[in-house]
């Protein structure tokens, strides 16, 4: 076990700050500071109000981390850090930060992509990731369907959303309904007390014509914020639980209709569902479901795990070491459109022939201590 590569894991893209420690594929130790709070009365998350909160639960995050994980920052094998996609003045504070323990510590940095960290969480669950696999990422930022072949250097866009992320849909819904912010999980909770089939809500992209594995939910928002103000209109009394129900099933029955399809389609067996979202009971229920009426293996990380994390971000530079894959340079930089196709920013030299790795350029000397 001891030659397994020990990766900490720095992840910054939204409002959470997390820090991972990986070795290999085992979880060590995974701390989070989040600002959700802060955002709460803003109704959504205000990108200056989260770079400051990032700011200053950092450091002690980190040590929070290393701490939970029993190891001492000189034993690191390379640092990790989400290089985008997310807000850019967030990816910015963990990129700083992540370079400057690097250096400090004479360790290798990889600049990571939040999309594939999100597959590659479910390593640390349910062991080593089979090539290939269907991903279907839900999250309050992304909807995509991805096929990862080679989880370091090929994760290929099968569809996405072309408007509202499934996330942003539940937060605006549960706006609506006056429940509050972030919406996942309090619409969750009233569902499981209405009925699904209660109102017929509509279900975006799903027509003959319309593009197989892209997924759009703006329409569905708009046709359940209008039911639910008739309602208002007409002096009546909105059920809530039905409403929460009826929206949440036509958002999952799309979901897992379009990426069972795709791994049908593409002969894929296996379907990991990671992003906030997949911490959602039907969402989980309904792929089972449909997973095993024709035979495909699905892979769900904790609930924990789905939500944004610095674990996942340490799984794949923890991959990102055991494949010998090239290190990102110090001018790495965030990239909040960062495409998905990118699963790491290499670094330049390494892509020129010069054949030196920077951490030789840093003096051994620990600056860290």
């Amino acid at each position: 076990m001891a030659d397994e590569p020990l990766v900490l894991g720095i992840e910054t893209s939204c409002d959470e700050t997390g820090v991972g420690v990986v070795r290999g594929t085992t979880l060590l130790a995974d701390a989070i500071a989040s600002s959700v709070d802060e955002h709460a009365r803003f109704g959504g998350v205000v990108p200056e109000v989260a770079s400051r909160a990032h700011l200053e639960a950092m450091v002690p995050t980190i040590d929070r981390a290393l701490k939970e994980a029993g190891v001492s920052a000189r034993d690191l094998d390379g640092i990790a850090v989400t290089a985008g996609p997310g807000l850019a003045g967030a990816l910015l504070v963990g990129v700083s930060a992540a370079k400057a323990y690097a250096y400090a510590l004479g360790k290798p940095l990889y600049g990571v992509n939040h999309l594939a960290s999100h597959i590659c969480v479910d390593q640390l669950e349910h062991g080593a990731l089979p090539e290939p696999t269907m991903a279907l990422l839900v999250s309050g930022g992304h909807s995509s369907l991805l096929l990862s072949t080679d989880i370091t250097s090929d994760v290929r866009p099968m569809g996405a959303t072309i408007d509202d992320a499934a996330g942003e849909a539940f937060d605006k819904i549960a706006r609506v309904l006056n429940l509050g912010f972030p919406g996942g999980p309090v619409i969750d909770r009233y569902a499981k007390e209405g009925d699904p089939t209660a109102i017929a809500f509509p279900r975006g992209l799903t027509g003959p014509r319309d593009p197989a594995y892209d997924f759009s939910f703006s329409g569905l928002k708009t046709a359940v914020a209008r039911w639910i103000e008739a309602k208002r209109a007409a002096g009546e009394d909105v059920p809530v639980r039905d409403v929460a129900a009826s929206f949440q099933e036509a958002v999952v029955d799309v979901l897992t209709r379009k990426a069972v399809r795709a791994c049908k389609d593409q002969g894929v067996d296996h379907l990991m569902i990671g992003g906030g979202v997949a911490a959602n009971s039907r969402l989980r229920v309904l792929a089972q479901e449909r997973c095993e009426a024709v035979g495909i293996r699905l892979r769900v990380p904790r609930p924990k795990l789905c939500t944004d994390n610095g674990a996942m971000v340490a799984a794949l530079g923890a991959e990102m070491v055991a494949r010998g894959r090239a290190a990102s340079d110090w001018d790495l930089s965030a990239d909040s459109s960062l495409p998905v196709t990118d699963p790491h920013v290499p670094g330049h030299s390494h892509d020129h022939g010069h054949g030196h790795d920077h951490v030789h350029e840093v003096s051994k000397e620990n600056l860290y201590s």
